[in-house]
C-alpha cells in the first residue's frame, strides 16, 4: 500500500523518526501528501473549487501549500515542511526530498506548463526557489537558498543566486563544461 511506502520514506530520510505512530501523528509533510492525493483526485475529476478548498484547509493545518493540480510521485519526503509551495503544473517524481521553505513556482501568468519538474531522487534543500518550467535532473542536489532559473542536469549539484552547477556526479565542474 502507498501509505506504507510513505512511512518507509520518512524512516529512510529522517533519523529522528522513532516509531510508526510518531510518524503518522506528527509529520506534517506526510499529512500534506496524503491530503494532496484527495485534492488531486478531485481536481482530475473537475471538482476544482472543492479541490482548492480542501488543499487550502490542509495548507492551514500543515503550513505546506500543494496546488491540487500538481503531480507528485511515490515516496516523496517533505522534511520540516513549513513554507513549502508546489505550483499547479509542477511535477515531482518518485523518491524526491524537499526541505522547508522550498518553492516550486512559476514566473508569471503564462498558460500551460509554468512550474518545475523535479526528476527522480533529487534533493531540494531548505529555502531553494525553483522557478519556471525548468527541469531538475535525476539525483540532482539543489543547495539551500539557491534560486534556480535554468535546467539542472542529472547528478548535478547547483548552488547560489542565480544557481550554477558546481558538481556533476561528485566531480567539480569547470565553467566550460556547463551551459550558463
Amino acid at each position: 500500500m502507498r501509505w506504507k511506502e510513505d512511512i518507509q520514506a520518512v524512516r529512510a530520510n529522517d533519523p529522528a523518526a522513532r516509531s510508526t505512530l510518531e510518524i503518522v501523528l506528527t509529520y506534517a509533510g506526510l499529512h500534506a501528501l496524503w491530503a494532496h492525493r484527495l485534492s488531486h483526485f478531485l481536481y482530475r475529476h473537475h471538482f476544482y473549487l472543492i479541490a482548492r478548498m480542501h488543499a487550502q484547509f490542509w495548507r492551514f493545518l500543515t503550513g505546506i501549500e500543494i496546488h491540487p493540480g500538481a503531480k507528485i510521485g511515490r515516496r516523496v519526503f517533505i522534511d520540516h515542511g513549513m513554507g513549502v509551495v508546489i505550483g499547479e503544473t509542477a511535477i515531482v517524481e518518485d523518491d524526491v526530498v524537499l526541505f522547508h521553505g522550498v518553492t516550486l513556482g512559476g514566473t508569471g501568468k503564462e498558460k500551460g506548463k509554468r512550474h518545475p519538474t523535479i526528476k527522480q531522487a533529487a534533493i531540494i534543500s531548505a529555502h531553494a526557489q525553483i522557478l519556471g518550467p525548468v527541469i531538475i535532473g535525476e539525483k540532482a542536489k539543489i543547495g539551500a537558498s539557491a534560486v534556480v532559473l535554468i535546467d539542472i542536469p542529472d547528478g548535478a549539484t547547483a548552488v547560489g543566486i542565480p544557481a550554477k552547477v558546481v558538481r556533476i556526479n561528485g566531480e567539480k565542474v569547470k565553467r566550460s563544461q556547463v551551459n550558463d
